[in-house]
């Protein structure tokens, strides 16, 4: 009579440990956590050995312990895991007061953080990271000269254009010039009158 077995919650090659209730903010727990996210497993442990930051102690705690697992619980290859995920949330948060002047009180806010760490073996040792290039541009004397008749002919119906507007708006601009003069004699005319 036991209770029936968690069902994993990581894939075969992955391994995750956790830890819970460090006391501090979970911004600053991130801090250390962006330190090892995608690095391989030594390489993380020893940054976190001379790391200054606080946190980075409990942080080193998890990784083991992540390592340990994917070594002794799912047989997974130590030599060549990395960090996959490094992820922080927000915990408890303990709330206390501070008393203050005329019977006032000011509360203060103690917050606990958590954080998840999974480890996951690469499929090949050789080969840390694939990075994804782009296929290389051929560039030929044929499209060379294409794109520069190209431009040419773009420059050129620009210029139509801006000549085109240009040859619209200063006959406009004479016929209003017309209209105000009429108008003004108009009124100019009226005043005598009266």
């Amino acid at each position: 009579m036991g209770q029936k077995a968690n069902e994993r919650r990581v894939r075969d090659n992955e391994a995750m440990a956790m830890a819970k209730h460090l006391r501090g903010s979970a911004q600053k727990l991130n801090l250390v956590a962006q330190t090892i996210r995608g690095k391989d497993a030594g390489k993380a442990l020893i940054d976190l050995e001379f790391n200054n930051r606080r946190f980075s102690q409990d942080v080193r705690k998890v990784l083991q312990s992540a390592i340990s697992n994917a070594e002794n619980n799912h047989g997974l290859d130590v030599d060549r895991l990395y960090v996959a995920e490094a992820f922080v949330g927000k915990d408890i948060m303990m709330k206390r007061f501070r008393a203050r002047a005329r019977g006032r009180a000011a509360r203060i806010l103690k917050p606990f953080s958590r954080i998840t760490i999974v480890v996951r073996e690469r499929e090949d040792a050789n080969a840390p990271k694939k990075a994804t290039k782009k296929p290389p541009v051929d560039v030929t004397k044929s499209s060379a000269p294409k794109k520069a008749e190209d431009k040419k002919k773009e420059t050129k119906a620009a210029t139509k254009k801006t000549a085109k507007k240009a040859a619209k708006k200063a006959p406009a601009a004479k016929k209003t010039t017309k209209k105000t003069a009429t108008k003004k004699a108009a009124k100019k005319s009226a005043k005598k009158d009266k």
